[in-house]
Parts: structure tokens; C-alpha cells; sequence
């Protein structure tokens, strides 16, 4: 937990301000040892409550909405799960597990892409985070690109 506030709070005065709110939070004093604070606890949405009584706490109130604020549910690691199982299969198998997890990385950017209902020109990021400046970067054109899996079994294959 100290770690925690640490990486959260790196200024020393931050730092002290929330170790003296979590105390009088844990110990129940201070602003925390109001009766309706303490019963309304059990029975309020935790967000609600920290709404209505931590704004006098205002470092330790960040904190807990920044927890609340996680999400409860592991759907997007299952989304991403499938996602990889689809790229990574059975044909597919000699793929390395960088090139993998890069073609998971575009599938899921290319998903995205394909959500927004403008037509107009869209600048790639080539370069990811190693470019400062967009100007060497470029316009691409947007290919047609499609999420489905490819049909093979159309193409005739011919061999001489």
C-alpha cells in the first residue's frame, strides 16, 4: 500500500497529506467518525459515499475513485484471448510470439478504426511512439481492409 501511495503521490507533501488521510480513514477519526459517515458505508454505492463524504479528503477521495474506476470484469482479456486464439492458429502455428502479439495489436487497432463512421482520410500512426513530429510520417491511403477470415477455398492455386 505504500508503494502504492508513493507511485501516486511522488511529492513528499502529497505523500504525508494522504498517509494522514488514510489513517484518520482507517482508524474512523477525524472527518471519518461521523455516525452517518460510518452506518452509510454498508449500505451506499462505494462511489456515492466517497462523493458525499471524502470531498473533505481530497487525496485520498482520487485514490478511491481511481479504484472504483477499474473495471470489474475480464471481458477485455477475454476479447484479447480470442483475438490472439484467432491469429494464432493451428495453420499459423511457426508465428513467433512478438509477431503475434503485434498482429493481435493491429487487429484490435483496425477493429477500432473500422467503429468510426467518417470516410475521411485517416493518418496512420507509423511510427508509434518513436516519432516527436508527424512531419516524416505522411498520409496513407485506408485500404479496404477486412476483419473476416480469408477464403482460400475460392483461389485456384496452380503450380507449373
Amino acid at each position: 500500500m505504500m508503494k502504492c501511495f508513493r507511485r501516486l503521490f511522488p511529492n513528499d507533501d502529497e505523500y504525508s497529506k494522504v498517509l494522514d488521510e488514510y489513517a484518520m480513514f482507517s482508524m474512523n477519526s477525524g472527518l471519518f467518525e461521523d455516525l452517518t459517515s460510518i452506518s452509510k458505508m454498508a449500505t451506499m454505492e462505494p462511489k456515492n459515499w466517497w462523493v458525499n463524504f471524502g470531498a473533505q479528503t481530497p487525496f485520498l477521495q482520487t485514490l478511491a475513485f481511481r479504484l472504483l474506476g477499474q473495471p470489474s470484469s475480464s471481458s477485455c482479456v477475454e476479447r484479447n484471448w480470442s483475438t490472439y486464439a484467432f491469429i494464432h492458429l493451428l495453420k499459423r502455428n511457426k508465428l513467433t510470439t512478438n509477431r503475434a502479439q503485434d498482429l493481435v495489436y493491429i487487429h484490435n487497432n483496425l477493429r477500432l478504426l473500422s467503429r468510426t463512421p467518417n470516410d475521411d482520410v485517416k493518418m496512420w500512426d507509423v511510427g508509434g511512439d518513436v516519432f516527436d513530429s508527424t512531419e516524416d510520417v505522411g498520409f496513407l491511403e485506408v485500404a479496404d481492409l477486412s476483419l473476416d477470415k480469408p477464403d482460400f477455398e475460392n483461389d485456384l492455386i496452380i503450380d507449373n
